[in-house]
């Protein structure tokens, strides 16, 4: 590929994904905005990906092949290697066992153009199996509240976004079904995220609202694939996503002043009910929750306090709850 302006960089990192890698790649290729160039990657893989990468080395819209000779560990890591690679206006790092509708960074970048102060806009999914049939599984939950909004899109304040929304959870659960703005990118200062092995893209999209606007489009253009073999449900079965999570939370905590305390007490409640829900060994859930202790200094009865607000905000309209926070 000629070294000339694109507008957008598209990385595909991969890592043993080669029964769904073709997919992914004329997804991409079949896109109707065509300003683009993609970086491919692979993370060491054992199985057939690299024949598969080489079959497309040549393609003109391939501007990087890189192809890691050890593992480094965290899907992350390849994050951080693509976006020194682009030359993009704006990213879209689109998972490689994932797909989209043709029409997918067409409209991200029209709402990226329309909106300049935006550092990244998320559009929905569909959730697919792994044959790419269509699933029930539905992570948006958008509700008349998000559905009502003129021309489907909601625009946010960053540290809003922060507060109400992403101190709860990563709303931004699928990287592929993000583009986002490398200049914004360019002034994040702490990179610790690219260094998490469960939780780091959460990080990283918390960073990235600091930097501007936040935009979420209510179209499902996105295909997000659901299997068991994923690094998110790894960490689930060991504990490690939730001290990951828990460290995240104290950093949104200690930047944003006024979080205010009865959506810290609900939230660290909503720890405890996560650590009680684990299907790990007692004695890492005893561990988990001293250090929810020791980071947050939350406390037992946070767990209560989560519950009855849970159970009673209908009937009393001012008690946080997760879903109602949402902006």
């Amino acid at each position: 590929m000629e070294n000339h302006p694109v507008e957008v960089s598209i990385i595909i990192p991969n890592y043993n994904y080669a029964r769904f890698l073709q997919q992914r790649i004329e997804s991409v290729l079949v896109q109707t905005y065509t300003d683009y160039e993609i970086i491919l990657l692979d993370d060491a893989s054992t199985d057939d990906s690299v024949s598969i990468l080489n079959h497309y080395k040549t393609n003109s819209r391939v501007a990087h092949l890189g192809i890691n000779s050890v593992n480094t560990g965290s899907p992350f890591a390849q994050w951080q290697k693509g976006i020194s690679l682009s030359r993009g206006k704006y990213i879209w790092i689109a998972e490689s066992d994932d797909a989209a509708e043709s029409s997918f960074l067409e409209k991200a970048v029209s709402v990226l153009n329309q909106y300049p102060r935006a550092s990244f806009c998320f559009l929905g999914s569909h959730c697919i199996d792994e044959k790419g049939n269509q699933l029930s599984t539905d992570f948006d939950r958008w509700t008349s509240k998000q559905l009502r909004r003129p021309h489907n899109i909601g625009i946010f304040d960053g540290e809003d976004y922060i507060k109400h929304n992403l101190y709860w959870r990563n709303y931004i659960y699928n990287a592929s079904g993000v583009v986002f703005r490398k200049q914004c990118f360019e002034q994040i200062k702490d990179l610790s995220c690219f260094s998490m092995r469960y939780s780091g893209d959460w990080l990283f999209w918390i960073e990235m609202a600091k930097q501007g606007m936040v935009v979420e489009v209510y179209e499902k253009l996105n295909n997000f694939r659901l299997h068991n073999v994923s690094t998110t449900k790894k960490g689930q079965k060991t504990g490690d996503g939730v001290r990951e999570d828990i460290y995240i939370v104290n950093r949104i905590e200690h930047s944003l002043v006024n979080i205010g305390r009865q959506r810290k007490t609900v939230r660290h409640g909503s720890f405890y009910k996560e650590i009680k829900r684990l299907k790990v060994p007692t004695e890492i859930k005893e561990e988990l929750t001293l250090h929810l202790v020791s980071s947050l200094k939350a406390n037992s009865s946070d767990y209560y306090v989560e519950r009855f607000n849970k159970s009673f905000s209908w009937l009393m309209p001012w008690l946080i709850t997760r879903d109602k926070d949402r902006l």
